[in-house]
């Protein structure tokens, strides 16, 4: 990589940290300027930029964009492209976007960067992924992040779209303002302090409207139909189509024994079931292993004033380790193929939206150390009077973070991931009230739809679906239904099952109340009766529908006309962008979400 090149990429870094520093919102729709190195193919630039907006193969919309490209068999070099993305708040600290990036052998992070163009750096590839940036292993999964703007109204309030521009060596204020028909003093007020002329770093440059034919001017609103247009598109038509390359593994193989080989060790430790010695399994290369000693020294001998939790497979414990706060999960020999199953995925997975690994330990007992969560789980924060209740806005942000969390296992690792006990007591609540999807100890790698072998019924009740609950049909839409509830908590602060008048002995599913309300002729009074009572009238009636009919879809009996986790996500971005000024328009009425969800 060009030095003078690298160094711009390094100050931009933090030029970006310390401007945009803080956030509480992103918006729909950023422009990422790719420019097409030499033998670059709108292939393979799809496959780098691909989003919950731009799928892989959606050639048609980036062309849409780029009206100079003459087909997608043909990309010039050295062009700029302008590719769509959304520009989200990352834990409060800047806003950005991240790509997953699938590795490719002899792959670094400086090939990687390169191959976005500089639209990411090296600093930030080393910041977001754990892997020695020399040694990717062949089948990883980067996080890729991409910096963008929502502009700046005290600048001028005739934009609303931004574009991230990484310079070229060549370019110049004068050139840029040519190229983009902005003027330099407008270029210069949205990026104060930046330095046109240096060659490198990324400016962001505002755009009225998009090449193409596309409307000049696009409003939110107009944003968000195209996107759930997209989503029925893809409900409609892809929806029986297949996840390849999963892994279906019969009850002896959940069993089997697994090796655990210590990093930068020639040693391995097996353990199966009873904690004996046994065979090779799985392999651990991504996660520091803890002594006991140094795991009971920061736990106080796992003392009871460090305790912070009980869960059904062990205790956890606060700890500092390493200069980290921590929590470890303590858990008996018994419960080693839990352990494995969370010890398979964390390793393997990477997602701001899912709770990190931190490490484990093989002595004595079974620890997992994650990252430390702050402010505890969803369940507490929505029942628990010790807690501030959550405001509307934030809940909407929480389901799509869990919703984002779970598309990633969803449709962006290989093997599929599912996760099989989504409820909101598994849901953690950083200190910027982000939402992290937690408890992967039941998740199961599976081929969807398959029924060839029976399976142990695990979960919650009153999240399992009924397929599941009566067939053990395994499937991603059983995290679809157990979000589709947590929809509904988050909505009423109920659990799952409701104990009515009082009384345990007589109850009903938080599905079943919501269906009989939803089922009205006109629902929005009764609706108002099932919100939470702590939210007092500090909510837009109109958001609170259109989630419980996005609930209502995701809980349908059908497991096959229940949404993808992708079209959540896509549903949950319109409904976040739009619940800030509780403007939500008529995008479409509640009758039609129900029906666009299900692909009717």
């Amino acid at each position: 990589m060009n030095p003078k090149l690298g160094f711009g990429f390094l100050l931009l870094l933090l030029l970006c940290y310390s401007i945009e520093s803080k956030c509480s919102a992103g918006c729909d729709l950023a422009l990422a300027s790719y420019y097409v190195w030499q033998g670059a193919t709108l292939t393979v630039i799809a496959e780098h930029m691909n989003s919950s907006i731009l799928k892989s193969t959606d050639f048609d919309t980036i062309l849409s964009y780029n009206p100079q490209v003459p087909s997608k068999d043909s990309v010039p070099a050295s062009i700029r492209i302008k590719i769509p993305f959304p520009c989200d708040c990352i834990n409060g600290e800047f806003l950005g976007h991240f790509f997953t990036y699938t590795v490719k052998s002899g792959d670094t992070y400086e090939r990687v960067a390169a191959n976005y163009s500089g639209l990411t750096t090296i600093p930030a590839l080393r910041r977001f992924n754990s892997y020695p940036e020399n040694n990717i292993p062949d089948t990883g999964v980067l996080n890729v992040s991409v910096n963008c703007s929502c502009g700046d109204p005290s600048v001028s309030k005739d934009y609303g779209l931004f574009m991230t521009y990484p310079l070229q060596p060549s370019d110049t204020l004068a050139s840029i303002a040519n190229e983009t028909n902005v003027t330099q003093s407008l270029l210069q007020r949205y990026n104060v302090g930046f330095d046109f002329n240096n060659g490198s770093g990324v400016a962001y440059i505002p755009a009225k409207g998009i090449a193409g034919g596309v409307v000049a001017g696009i409003s939110i609103a107009a944003v968000a139909v195209a996107l759930l247009l997209a989503v029925f598109i893809y409900v409609k038509f892809y929806r029986k189509k297949k996840v390849k390359g999963a892994i279906l593994l019969s009850p002896s193989q959940e069993l089997s024994p697994r090796t655990v080989q210590v990093p930068g060790s020639n040693s391995n430790k097996t353990v199966d079931a009873t904690g004996s010695q046994g065979p090779a399994g799985l392999t651990v290369d991504k996660s520091v292993e803890f002594s006991y000693d140094e795991l009971a020294k920061a736990t106080n001998d796992f003392s009871l004033a460090n305790k912070i939790g009980q869960g059904g497979f062990g205790a956890v414990y606060y700890a500092e380790l390493r200069g980290e706060k921590a929590a470890i999960k303590k858990m008996d020999m018994q419960a080693s193929k839990e352990f494995f199953a969370e010890l398979k995925v964390l390793t393997n997975v990477h997602h701001l939206n899912l709770l990190r690994l931190i490490g484990y330990c093989v002595e004595g007992s079974l620890f997992l150390v994650y990252e430390f969560i702050e402010n505890g789980n969803l369940s507490e924060h929505l029942r628990g009077s010790e807690k501030d209740p959550l405001p509307w806005s934030r809940r909407v942000q929480i389901a799509l973070d869990s919703a984002r969390g779970l598309e990633y296992i969803h449709e962006h690792t290989v093997p599929v991931y599912i996760h099989r006990d989504i409820k909101s007591a598994n849901i953690l609540i950083d200190k910027n009230f982000r939402g992290k999807v937690a408890d992967f100890g039941l998740t199961k790698l599976t081929e969807v739809g398959s029924t060839s072998l029976p399976t142990r019924l695990v979960g919650t009740f009153g999240y399992m679906p009924p397929e599941y609950a009566q067939y053990g049909d395994v499937s991603p839409k059983v995290d679809v239904y157990a979000l589709g509830v947590v929809l509904y908590e988050l909505i009423s602060a109920k659990e799952a099952i409701v104990k009515t008048n009082g009384s345990s002995a007589e109850s009903r599913g938080l599905v079943a109340l919501f269906e009989d309300v939803l089922n009205q002729p006109d629902p929005r009074e009764d609706l108002r009766k099932v919100v939470d009572p702590r939210l007092g009238e500090d909510y837009p009636l109109d958001s609170v529908c259109k989630m419980a009919q996005l609930a209502k879809a995701c809980t349908q009996e059908n497991p096959q006309l229940r949404p993808s986790m992708r079209s959540i996500v896509v549903a949950l971005m319109t409904l976040s962008s739009s619940t800030e000024d509780w403007d939500v328009g008529s995008f479409y009425d509640n009758q039609a979400l129900v029906n666009l969800m299900s692909g009717r």
